[in-house]
């Protein structure tokens, strides 16, 4: 089986990295612009990349005691399996870090997997440490 991992510090708490996170169903405002539509219907997610492509994905489990999201894609283009999670950990006052760790078959689909696992991981920084406007507060 092949996996990516990424993780990456981000200069927010990890109470409000995880009230974003945890919102499954909004999941194109955090990781935006990578992510440019999110429907969520139950357990089942679909969402629209900024490439075009549009993904059908499976909530597996929201954890708020590991601040831990799990989901699995159903129908990834050249995929026939993907399983992935995403957790935020403390990492002291005001900071974080993102895990994001992805299994997947076939290894072939790597390349394409890591670039947009890479930019949502960026976009998802830039988007938390974002300074937040008085309206959004």
């Amino acid at each position: 089986m092949a996996s990516i991992h990424q993780e990456i510090p981000v200069d927010v708490s990890a109470d409000q990295a995880w009230a974003a996170l945890r919102q499954v169903g909004q999941a194109d405002t955090l990781f935006a612009p990578v992510l440019n539509g999110c429907q969520l219907d139950g357990d089942n997610r679909i969402v629209k990349f900024a490439n075009g492509m549009v993904l059908h994905e499976r909530i597996l489990d929201v954890d708020d005691r590991r601040r831990r999201v799990a989901y699995a894609a159903v129908d990834g283009p050249g995929m026939t399996y993907h399983h992935a999670s995403m957790q935020i950990i403390e990492a002291g006052a005001g900071r974080s870090v993102f895990v994001w760790i992805t299994d997947f078959l076939p290894e072939d689909v790597r390349a394409n997997l890591a670039q947009l696992i890479e930019q949502g991981t960026a976009a998802l920084k830039r988007n938390l440490e974002a300074p937040q406007s008085s309206e959004t507060r």
